[in-house]
This record gives C-alpha cells, sequence and structure tokens, in this order.
C-alpha cells in the first residue's frame, strides 16, 4: 500500500534551486486509488484514538486534514500563516532556512483538553509543525500526534519533533535526501 502511494508522489529535480528534490503531492491528488489509499490509511490509525479536532496546516495540510475531519467526524481546525484568518488569533512564530515565519490559529478553535490530530503533506525541518504542536497547546489542547504523507528523514524534522517537543510523529512514507 505505502509504495502505491509513495510511487504516486512526482519528484521534482532542482526546485525550488539546485540540489533541492521537490516532492510534489499533486499527482497524489490526481490519482484517486492513492489518495483513497492515503486517507484510509489516516482513518485507521485515528479512528479508535478519541481524536476531537483535526488541525491542518496550510495549505497542503488542508487537502488531507479536511477530508481526514470528515471521515472521523470531528471538527476541521486551520492552521494558517499569519493575518489569513478572520476573527481573533493567537500567533507563533518559528524558524525558516533563511528566516522567520508567523502562524496563526483562531483563538476559540480549541477547548482546553481537546484531542488534536496535526496534519501536514510533509516534514522536512519540522519548524511549521512545532509551530503549529504550541499553538494548539497554548489554547489548552492536547496534541495527540503529528502525522504527514511524507517524511524527509534525513533533514531531522520528525526527530526534532519526538525530541523537542514531545510529540510523536507517523509519516505514510520516506524519502531520503533533501
Amino acid at each position: 500500500m505505502n509504495q502505491t502511494i509513495a510511487s504516486s508522489i512526482r519528484t521534482i529535480p532542482g526546485h525550488p534551486k539546485p540540489g533541492i528534490n521537490f516532492r510534489d503531492i499533486t499527482t497524489l491528488l490526481e490519482n484517486p486509488k492513492a489518495f483513497r489509499m492515503t486517507i484510509d490509511q489516516f482513518v485507521q490509525r485515528y479512528m479508535d484514538q478519541n481524536i476531537t479536532a483535526v488541525a491542518g496546516i496550510e495549505s497542503r495540510g488542508f487537502v488531507f486534514g479536511s477530508v481526514l475531519a470528515y471521515e472521523l467526524s470531528v471538527p476541521f481546525l486551520s492552521i494558517r500563516k499569519a493575518g489569513k484568518l478572520p476573527a481573533e488569533t493567537i500567533s507563533q512564530s518559528y524558524q525558516l532556512e533563511y528566516g522567520e515565519d508567523v502562524m496563526e490559529i483562531h483563538k476559540d478553535c480549541v477547548k482546553p483538553g481537546d484531542r488534536v490530530l496535526i496534519i501536514d503533506d510533509l516534514i522536512a525541518t519540522g519548524g511549521t509543525v512545532s509551530a503549529a504542536i504550541k499553538l494548539v497547546r497554548q489554547l489548552g489542547g492536547v496534541v495527540v500526534e503529528s502525522c504527514f504523507v511524507i517524511d524527509l528523514p534525513d533533514l531531522g524534522g520528525s526527530k526534532k519533533v519526538q525530541e523537542e517537543m514531545d510529540c510523536p510523529c507517523y509519516s505514510i512514507c520516506e524519502f531520503e535526501g533533501d
């Protein structure tokens, strides 16, 4: 199953710069069988874990997270870049390769004790998901796990999130290299 999912992900060498292999999930989304297998795998993993909300990280985490929330019959929460959410938010900065960025979440979407699953398409260095974990925890939520379609283990993000954020990580497939 994971091989079918992994083989449906296109690799684009040299994007966005030389030496990087971009993992393009649009080809997975264009493949109904692979997309269904991806969602089904997540559903099977989380259906008995008492998840009360799924939080997706902008923007590709929205694609997987909204469908997963629907399948689990729980709310979908949006974690977005600063200035994109219309109501009152809290924010968390995080490091990029060359600078800093900020993620936000609506202040009223996580209730104390909520069991939240955080989802994105890919984990690389772990900065974005670490910010998302901090946001959910700041509102009193319990992050059950962070999950991804793709892990790039050579970049160390999943290890960082597990060790530094004390948050388990799960991914369907791994790709070596950047």
